[in-house]
Protein backbone atom coordinates (compact mmCIF):
# COMPACT_ATOMS: atom_id res chain seq x y z
CA UNK A 1 0.00 0.00 0.00
CA UNK A 2 0.91 3.49 -0.52
CA UNK A 3 0.50 5.05 3.77
CA UNK A 4 0.44 8.57 4.18
CA UNK A 5 1.95 8.93 7.71
CA UNK A 6 2.48 11.81 10.23
CA UNK A 7 4.87 12.59 12.67
CA UNK A 8 7.30 10.06 10.78
CA UNK A 9 10.17 11.99 12.31
CA UNK A 10 8.62 11.25 16.25
CA UNK A 11 9.33 8.80 18.53
CA UNK A 12 6.38 6.34 17.55
CA UNK A 13 6.18 7.59 13.94
CA UNK A 14 9.44 6.64 13.07
CA UNK A 15 8.95 3.26 14.27
CA UNK A 16 5.59 2.90 12.53
CA UNK A 17 7.53 4.19 9.17
CA UNK A 18 10.11 1.54 9.78
CA UNK A 19 7.51 -1.35 10.39
CA UNK A 20 6.00 -0.41 7.53
CA UNK A 21 9.06 -0.30 5.13
CA UNK A 22 9.82 -3.69 6.74
CA UNK A 23 6.59 -5.51 5.07
CA UNK A 24 7.23 -3.79 1.64
CA UNK A 25 4.60 -1.11 2.03
CA UNK A 26 5.17 2.63 0.24
CA UNK A 27 5.59 5.67 2.85
CA UNK A 28 4.94 8.97 2.29
CA UNK A 29 5.66 11.61 5.30
CA UNK A 30 3.53 14.64 5.54
CA UNK A 31 6.06 17.31 7.42
CA UNK A 32 6.30 20.05 8.13
CA UNK A 33 9.50 21.34 7.02
CA UNK A 34 12.32 21.15 4.68
CA UNK A 35 14.81 19.54 7.45
CA UNK A 36 12.18 16.83 7.92
CA UNK A 37 11.64 16.11 4.83
CA UNK A 38 15.70 15.17 4.44
CA UNK A 39 15.52 12.85 7.38
CA UNK A 40 12.49 11.11 6.21
CA UNK A 41 14.08 11.06 2.49
CA UNK A 42 17.26 9.10 4.20
CA UNK A 43 14.92 6.54 5.50
CA UNK A 44 13.79 5.74 2.13
CA UNK A 45 10.46 7.65 2.72
CA UNK A 46 9.04 9.85 0.21
CA UNK A 47 8.14 13.16 1.94
CA UNK A 48 5.91 15.96 0.91
CA UNK A 49 6.22 19.24 3.15
CA UNK A 50 2.54 20.33 4.13
CA UNK A 51 0.69 22.35 6.58
CA UNK A 52 -0.89 19.49 8.67
CA UNK A 53 -3.51 22.93 9.20
CA UNK A 54 -4.03 23.77 5.63
CA UNK A 55 -7.14 21.69 4.79
CA UNK A 56 -6.88 21.65 1.14
CA UNK A 57 -3.40 21.27 0.88
CA UNK A 58 -3.78 17.59 3.50
CA UNK A 59 -6.73 16.98 1.31
CA UNK A 60 -5.09 16.72 -1.76
CA UNK A 61 -1.92 14.89 -0.13
CA UNK A 62 -4.47 11.86 1.53
CA UNK A 63 -6.18 11.45 -2.06
CA UNK A 64 -3.02 10.41 -3.36
CA UNK A 65 -2.72 7.55 -0.91
CA UNK A 66 -4.17 4.00 -0.04
CA UNK A 67 -4.69 4.84 3.69
CA UNK A 68 -2.88 6.94 6.01
CA UNK A 69 -1.85 7.14 9.64
CA UNK A 70 -1.41 9.66 12.01
CA UNK A 71 0.92 9.63 14.70
CA UNK A 72 1.94 13.77 15.12
CA UNK A 73 1.69 15.52 17.93
CA UNK A 74 2.92 18.86 19.52
CA UNK A 75 1.73 17.40 22.95
CA UNK A 76 0.81 21.18 24.31
CA UNK A 77 -2.16 23.32 23.97
CA UNK A 78 -2.45 22.91 20.09
CA UNK A 79 -2.93 18.96 20.06
CA UNK A 80 -6.79 19.32 19.68
CA UNK A 81 -6.66 21.89 17.02
CA UNK A 82 -3.81 19.91 14.99
CA UNK A 83 -6.11 16.09 15.31
CA UNK A 84 -9.22 17.85 14.26
CA UNK A 85 -7.59 19.06 11.34
CA UNK A 86 -5.88 16.14 10.31
CA UNK A 87 -9.56 13.98 11.04
CA UNK A 88 -11.15 16.46 8.98
CA UNK A 89 -9.25 16.08 6.43
CA UNK A 90 -8.94 12.49 6.42
CA UNK A 91 -12.65 12.25 6.34
CA UNK A 92 -13.33 14.40 3.60
CA UNK A 93 -10.51 13.04 1.01
CA UNK A 94 -11.24 9.13 2.18
CA UNK A 95 -15.08 9.51 1.63
CA UNK A 96 -16.84 7.27 -0.01
CA UNK A 97 -13.48 5.30 -0.17
CA UNK A 98 -13.44 3.01 2.66
CA UNK A 99 -10.23 3.79 2.71
CA UNK A 100 -8.29 3.00 5.94
CA UNK A 101 -6.99 5.73 8.62
CA UNK A 102 -5.71 5.12 11.54
CA UNK A 103 -5.24 7.75 14.78
CA UNK A 104 -3.10 7.20 17.65
CA UNK A 105 -4.49 8.07 21.14
CA UNK A 106 -4.04 7.24 24.86
CA UNK A 107 -5.23 5.40 27.74
CA UNK A 108 -5.09 8.64 29.75
CA UNK A 109 -8.75 9.08 28.15
CA UNK A 110 -10.28 6.40 30.48
CA UNK A 111 -8.60 8.09 34.02
CA UNK A 112 -8.33 6.01 36.74
CA UNK A 113 -8.68 1.73 35.64
CA UNK A 114 -6.29 -1.13 35.74
CA UNK A 115 -8.57 -3.00 33.61
CA UNK A 116 -9.31 -0.81 30.45
CA UNK A 117 -10.35 -2.44 27.53
CA UNK A 118 -12.57 -0.74 24.90
CA UNK A 119 -15.72 -0.93 26.74
CA UNK A 120 -14.11 0.77 29.35
CA UNK A 121 -16.32 4.00 30.03
CA UNK A 122 -13.97 7.55 29.12
CA UNK A 123 -13.26 9.41 32.26
CA UNK A 124 -10.91 12.23 30.86
CA UNK A 125 -8.55 14.59 32.87
CA UNK A 126 -8.70 18.09 31.27
CA UNK A 127 -5.25 17.39 29.63
CA UNK A 128 -7.05 14.72 27.11
CA UNK A 129 -10.84 15.70 27.14
CA UNK A 130 -10.24 16.94 23.35
CA UNK A 131 -9.92 13.50 22.31
CA UNK A 132 -13.49 11.88 22.29
CA UNK A 133 -15.28 14.23 20.37
CA UNK A 134 -12.74 14.24 17.39
CA UNK A 135 -12.54 10.41 17.70
CA UNK A 136 -15.96 9.53 17.64
CA UNK A 137 -16.52 12.40 14.85
CA UNK A 138 -13.96 10.13 13.30
CA UNK A 139 -15.43 6.37 13.81
CA UNK A 140 -19.14 8.35 13.33
CA UNK A 141 -17.84 8.69 9.31
CA UNK A 142 -19.17 5.66 7.18
CA UNK A 143 -16.98 6.66 3.99
CA UNK A 144 -13.86 5.29 5.50
CA UNK A 145 -12.41 2.88 7.18
CA UNK A 146 -11.85 4.57 11.11
CA UNK A 147 -9.68 3.12 13.74
CA UNK A 148 -8.71 4.95 16.72
CA UNK A 149 -5.66 2.82 18.79
CA UNK A 150 -5.43 3.79 22.07
CA UNK A 151 -2.23 3.31 23.25
CA UNK A 152 -0.67 2.87 26.92
CA UNK A 153 2.96 5.12 27.80
CA UNK A 154 5.16 4.19 24.47
CA UNK A 155 8.48 3.46 25.28
CA UNK A 156 11.59 1.67 23.87
CA UNK A 157 15.15 2.25 21.98
CA UNK A 158 16.18 4.33 24.93
CA UNK A 159 13.07 7.01 23.76
CA UNK A 160 9.98 8.15 24.79
CA UNK A 161 9.18 11.15 26.71
CA UNK A 162 7.59 9.48 30.22
CA UNK A 163 10.61 7.21 30.26
CA UNK A 164 12.75 10.24 29.95
CA UNK A 165 10.79 12.29 32.50
CA UNK A 166 11.29 9.57 35.10
CA UNK A 167 15.11 9.08 34.29
CA UNK A 168 15.58 12.81 34.82
CA UNK A 169 13.44 12.49 38.62
CA UNK A 170 14.89 15.27 41.06
CA UNK A 171 16.99 13.67 43.26
CA UNK A 172 16.81 13.53 46.97
CA UNK A 173 20.04 14.70 49.24
CA UNK A 174 21.07 10.57 49.18
CA UNK A 175 20.73 10.78 45.32
CA UNK A 176 18.11 8.86 45.18
CA UNK A 177 15.59 9.40 42.42
CA UNK A 178 11.95 10.79 43.50
CA UNK A 179 9.21 9.17 42.46
CA UNK A 180 5.80 10.91 40.80
CA UNK A 181 3.15 10.45 43.57
CA UNK A 182 3.94 7.70 46.38
CA UNK A 183 4.78 5.28 43.18
CA UNK A 184 1.91 3.17 43.81
CA UNK A 185 0.15 3.81 40.50
CA UNK A 186 -0.11 1.22 37.87
CA UNK A 187 0.93 2.68 34.22
CA UNK A 188 0.44 0.64 31.04
CA UNK A 189 3.13 0.56 28.83
CA UNK A 190 4.01 -0.79 25.35
CA UNK A 191 7.54 -1.09 23.41
CA UNK A 192 7.47 1.70 20.31
CA UNK A 193 7.93 -1.50 17.65
CA UNK A 194 5.18 -3.49 19.20
CA UNK A 195 3.03 -0.45 18.94
CA UNK A 196 4.45 0.27 15.58
CA UNK A 197 3.43 -3.33 14.33
CA UNK A 198 -0.04 -3.07 15.75
CA UNK A 199 -0.73 -0.16 13.55
CA UNK A 200 0.71 -2.13 10.66
CA UNK A 201 -2.02 -5.29 11.11
CA UNK A 202 -4.59 -3.20 11.94
CA UNK A 203 -3.90 -1.04 8.66
CA UNK A 204 -3.87 -4.68 6.53
CA UNK A 205 -7.00 -6.14 7.79
CA UNK A 206 -10.05 -4.96 6.48
CA UNK A 207 -12.02 -6.50 9.55
CA UNK A 208 -10.36 -3.87 11.89
CA UNK A 209 -12.18 -0.98 12.63
CA UNK A 210 -13.41 1.33 16.10
CA UNK A 211 -11.61 1.15 18.91
CA UNK A 212 -7.99 -0.74 20.13
CA UNK A 213 -6.24 -0.35 23.63
CA UNK A 214 -2.78 -1.30 22.95
CA UNK A 215 -0.45 -2.59 26.02
CA UNK A 216 1.84 -5.06 27.11
CA UNK A 217 -0.22 -6.58 29.85
CA UNK A 218 2.96 -5.68 32.41
CA UNK A 219 1.27 -2.85 33.45
CA UNK A 220 4.30 -1.97 36.34
CA UNK A 221 3.95 0.37 39.25
CA UNK A 222 5.49 3.82 38.72
CA UNK A 223 7.95 2.76 42.38
CA UNK A 224 8.72 -0.39 40.14
CA UNK A 225 9.60 1.84 36.86
CA UNK A 226 11.68 4.97 39.14
CA UNK A 227 13.61 2.10 40.48
CA UNK A 228 14.47 0.37 37.24
CA UNK A 229 15.34 4.17 36.17
CA UNK A 230 17.59 4.71 39.29
CA UNK A 231 19.74 1.59 37.72
CA UNK A 232 19.72 3.20 34.35
CA UNK A 233 20.65 6.97 35.57
CA UNK A 234 23.28 5.41 38.55
CA UNK A 235 21.35 7.09 41.42
CA UNK A 236 21.20 5.54 44.81
CA UNK A 237 18.12 4.27 44.49
CA UNK A 238 14.49 5.76 44.46
CA UNK A 239 12.05 6.80 47.20
CA UNK A 240 8.62 7.32 47.02
CA UNK A 241 7.21 11.31 46.43
CA UNK A 242 4.09 12.76 47.06
CA UNK A 243 1.00 14.53 44.80
CA UNK A 244 1.90 18.20 45.89
CA UNK A 245 5.98 17.32 44.34
CA UNK A 246 4.85 15.99 41.41
CA UNK A 247 2.56 19.08 40.50
CA UNK A 248 5.37 21.41 41.44
CA UNK A 249 7.52 19.86 39.73
CA UNK A 250 5.77 18.83 36.17
CA UNK A 251 4.21 22.86 36.46
CA UNK A 252 7.66 24.32 36.29
CA UNK A 253 9.34 23.00 33.30
CA UNK A 254 6.13 23.48 30.84
CA UNK A 255 5.52 26.52 32.19
CA UNK A 256 9.10 28.08 31.54
CA UNK A 257 7.91 26.73 27.46
CA UNK A 258 4.40 28.83 27.59
CA UNK A 259 4.96 31.39 29.94
CA UNK A 260 7.16 34.70 29.34
CA UNK A 261 6.33 36.86 32.49
CA UNK A 262 7.18 35.92 35.98
CA UNK A 263 5.55 37.03 39.60
CA UNK A 264 2.34 36.16 40.87
CA UNK A 265 0.45 35.23 37.86
CA UNK A 266 3.28 33.00 36.04
CA UNK A 267 3.12 31.53 39.83
CA UNK A 268 -0.37 30.06 39.37
CA UNK A 269 -0.19 29.16 36.04
CA UNK A 270 2.94 26.84 37.03
CA UNK A 271 0.39 25.79 39.62
CA UNK A 272 -2.66 25.04 36.94
CA UNK A 273 -0.12 23.37 34.62
CA UNK A 274 1.41 21.16 37.34
CA UNK A 275 -2.15 19.90 37.88
CA UNK A 276 -2.62 19.58 34.23
CA UNK A 277 0.24 16.97 34.02
CA UNK A 278 0.32 15.65 37.23
CA UNK A 279 -3.61 14.47 36.55
CA UNK A 280 -2.44 11.82 34.16
CA UNK A 281 0.70 10.94 35.67
CA UNK A 282 -0.96 10.12 38.67
CA UNK A 283 -3.85 8.08 37.07
CA UNK A 284 -3.66 3.90 37.66
CA UNK A 285 -3.79 2.09 34.90
CA UNK A 286 -3.67 -1.04 33.40
CA UNK A 287 -5.13 -3.45 30.44
CA UNK A 288 -4.57 -6.76 28.72
CA UNK A 289 -5.21 -5.89 25.47
CA UNK A 290 -7.38 -8.61 24.92
CA UNK A 291 -9.23 -7.59 21.65
CA UNK A 292 -5.94 -6.46 20.15
CA UNK A 293 -4.68 -9.96 20.84
CA UNK A 294 -7.70 -11.92 19.79
CA UNK A 295 -8.63 -9.71 16.66
CA UNK A 296 -5.30 -9.14 14.95
CA UNK A 297 -3.31 -12.30 16.67
CA UNK A 298 -1.20 -9.37 18.00
CA UNK A 299 1.40 -9.66 20.78
CA UNK A 300 4.02 -7.97 22.62
CA UNK A 301 7.54 -9.16 21.74
CA UNK A 302 9.84 -6.98 23.39
CA UNK A 303 10.90 -6.54 26.78
CA UNK A 304 9.30 -4.63 29.32
CA UNK A 305 9.79 -1.10 30.27
CA UNK A 306 11.57 -2.16 33.96
CA UNK A 307 13.53 -4.72 32.18
CA UNK A 308 14.94 -1.87 29.69
CA UNK A 309 15.73 0.50 32.54
CA UNK A 310 17.91 -2.26 34.35
CA UNK A 311 19.19 -4.21 31.18
CA UNK A 312 18.27 -2.18 27.86
CA UNK A 313 18.63 0.56 26.00
CA UNK A 314 18.53 3.39 28.58
CA UNK A 315 21.64 2.51 30.30
CA UNK A 316 24.35 4.75 30.14
CA UNK A 317 22.39 7.46 29.35
CA UNK A 318 19.87 5.78 26.48
CA UNK A 319 18.88 6.73 23.43
CA UNK A 320 17.13 9.67 21.75
CA UNK A 321 14.27 10.94 24.65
Amino acid sequence: MKVALTGATGFIGSHVLAELQDHGHEVTALVRKDADAKTVEAKGATPVVVDLYDGPALVTALKAADGAIHTASPGDETSAKLDAAVVDAAIEAFDGTGKPYLHISGQWVYGDNTHITEESPFDSPAMVAFRQPIEKRLLDATGLRGVVIVSGVAYGDGGGGVPGLLLGSPRDDAGNLIMLGTGQQHWSTVHAADLADFFRRVLEDESARGYYVVGDGLNPTVAELTEAAAVAAGATGAVPGSDEEARARLGDPFAEVLLLDQGTAAAKARARLGDYFAEVLLLDQGTEAARAKADLDWSPSHPGLVDEFRNGSYRNGGGKR
